[in-house]
């Protein structure tokens, strides 16, 4: 039974190249890796969904696309960021006790692999979990392997899973305390502009907070009968939670199913569903992305959360 759900590129994954500036998971089923970066170039290979390619070089292509030019240089060529995440590994130590209440934990590893302790079938894999993705730990149990795991409850279908434990670390207290507590609400303001899928933070008239975000892609099939385009007008923040399950809410081990499980930092303004959160799955912002939501990067997201 594997617990370390890593699929590396290639063999020498594990023996860093001194040059290397990090590494990168793949968020789609296929990408294609260019001659030169621009898709105008010619295709030279191709990587699956999950494997874990070094990168050696980020840069803006004078070639584009203009909404995003971010490419990657790879030992082999050229890959743009749409559809990738910059990723680490950290184990940790686990935690001698969970609180009563469960605690927020974040993902520390490229991607795990989640399972059910089911009667029926015993111990069937469910999600895989991905690279700073929130999740509610609730306990702590052996799992399949005789080593500990986390018990996760799922906040949308209120079931547990599991996950190994050194895969993930607790979001330490601070990093929910707020930022400029001492400004009026008020006088706090968010700026977006579909247009330009960019958003400001005012504190009265002040810019404190300027980034690229990916906001709804109008007319795209939905399956809760919910606009894909994101609402435009004024609103106020109404609800906000670290850890959202976001799709369909379904139990399945289908990587492809429409399933986003431990949505970090997600701050609800509008009565459909619609909020402001991190995004594991692409790096694409600047352009159109989401089912209506505005897709920031986690460390983003976190500090218009905070």
């Amino acid at each position: 039974l594997s617990t370390l759900a890593f699929t590396p590129a290639n063999n020498n994954f594990l023996k860093k190249p001194q040059d290397a500036i990090g590494y990168i998971r793949v968020s789609v089923d296929e990408v294609r890796i260019y001659s030169e970066p621009s898709y105008q170039s010619d295709v030279i290979r191709t990587f699956k969904r999950d494997q874990l390619v070094y990168v050696y070089e980020k840069f803006d292509s004078p070639e584009g696309p203009d909404f995003n030019p971010v490419w990657y240089q790879l030992d082999e060529g050229y890959l743009h960021t749409a559809y990738t995440q910059p990723v680490e590994t950290h184990l940790n130590p686990v935690v001698s006790r969970i609180r009563e209440e469960g605690q927020v934990f974040e993902v520390t590893v490229p991607l795990t692999q989640s399972y059910r302790n089911t009667k029926t079938y015993g111990w069937q894999k469910l999600y895989r979990l991905y690279y700073q993705s929130h999740h509610w730990v609730t306990g702590i149990e052996t799992g399949p392997d005789g080593a500990l795991w986390y018990k996760l409850t799922d906040d949308l279908l209120y079931v547990d899973y599991y996950v190994l434990a050194s895969h993930m670390k607790p979001v330490p207290d601070s990093e929910f305390k707020p930022i400029s507590a001492d400004i009026e609400p008020g006088i706090k303001r968010v700026d977006v502009s579909i247009a330009e899928q960019r958003m400001w933070a005012y504190e009265e008239s002040e810019l404190v907070f300027e980034k690229k975000i990916s906001t709804g892609i109008p007319g795209m099939e939905s399956t809760n009968g919910i606009p894909t385009a994101t609402p435009r007008g004024n609103f106020n923040v109404m609800n906000k939670m670290p850890v959202r399950h976001m799709g369909d809410g379904r139990l399945t081990d289908d990587i492809q199913a429409y399933e986003l499980p431990g949505v970090p930092w997600v701050s609800y303004f509008h009565e459909t569903g619609v909020a402001f959160h991190g995004t594991y799955w692409h790096d694409n912002y600047g352009n159109e992305m989401s089912h209506g939501c505005v897709n920031m990067k986690p460390e983003d997201a976190k500090w218009l959360f905070r």
